[in-house]
């Protein structure tokens, strides 16, 4: 038998992990199995509602990996399908029940269950009327008296390039992960080579276009480095790249797996009237984030 709760969990942020917690204690009580039961593509994806500006905060593997290490058991991870949104919560619960052996819910303050998308009060009454038991979780607050959080705050967060505010309510500081592509090497000639990121998932969220402080994991080690998101207005971009000046670095990394965290920003991205006040504005940078 087993404890479970259901949803999306992009971000697995503290609310989320408030949920985690009153999962793995009542799974704990009751000597039963810890799980989550996940979906992934997501929903908007195959319902087309608004699909092309969705941006996610995890990719799956991450996803999994956080929960994972959040102390469950087991993640479990349904395809999301169109016959899939069509399921009701009491089909979706009898399916959790019978399927996987769960004996009992937890549910976020807004987790809405099925394709009737119930308040989480009347999936709980479902799910005591199919034989489980069932826990409603209140809300985390982003700080005294703010609402709650949610992962659309913390897109809105990033967007806004504050990476710490997203860090705050995500409880870890957010990351890209990609590898490592050819770029024009005109970082190079300025004495500040960087390394273009391509990013893995597709749909993740980048940080707002700027100067960022980063921790770079990079051939089994990390390093200080600052990044660059944006559009690269001085010399003549277009399109948004992920460039990083890796700090005491000098190694090709071309095809290579890499990962930045984001600690702070320190200004927006800006268009200079020459390459020598480019380089002049990486040095102060650089000063900024050693």
């Amino acid at each position: 038998m087993a404890v479970a709760a259901t949803g999306f969990f992009d971000g697995v942020h503290l609310g989320h992990r408030q949920v985690l917690n009153t999962l793995l204690r009542e799974a704990g009580s009751r000597g039963e199995e810890s799980m989550v039961v996940t979906f992934w593509p997501h929903p908007r994806t195959v319902l087309q509602d608004d699909a092309r500006r969705l941006r996610l905060l995890n990719s799956l593997s991450e996803k999994k990996d956080l929960l994972l290490a959040s102390g469950l058991q087991r993640v479990e991870v349904l395809d999301f399908t169109k016959e899939f949104s069509r399921m009701d919560s009491e089909r979706y619960l009898t399916m959790l029940r019978d399927s996987f052996g769960v004996s009992a819910v937890v549910l976020g303050y807004d987790n809405r269950i099925g394709s009737d998308l119930l308040l989480p009060e009347d999936s709980a009454a479902i799910a005591r009327s199919l034989g489980m038991d069932a826990v409603i979780v209140p809300p985390v607050p982003v700080g005294e008296g703010d609402a709650a959080i949610s992962s659309t705050k913390i897109r809105t967060a990033l967007c806004e390039g504050l990476v710490d505010r997203a860090a705050a309510m995500l409880g870890y500081t957010y990351m890209l992960h990609g590898v490592v592509v050819a770029g024009n090497r005109l970082g190079r000639t300025i004495g500040f080579p960087t390394a273009n990121m391509q990013l893995y998932e597709p749909l993740k969220q980048l940080p707002g276009n700027g100067v960022y402080c980063v921790d770079v994991q990079v051939l089994g080690s990390r390093f200080k480095g600052m990044c660059n998101i944006g559009v690269r207005p001085t010399v003549g971009g277009g399109a948004i790249t992920i460039e990083t000046n890796i700090f005491d670095f000098d190694e090709d990394i071309y095809g290579l797996d890499i990962r930045l965290s984001f600690l702070r920003k320190i200004r927006d991205e800006k268009l200079f009237g020459s390459l020598s006040e480019l380089r002049s504005q990486l040095e102060s940078d650089r000063s900024v984030c050693m």
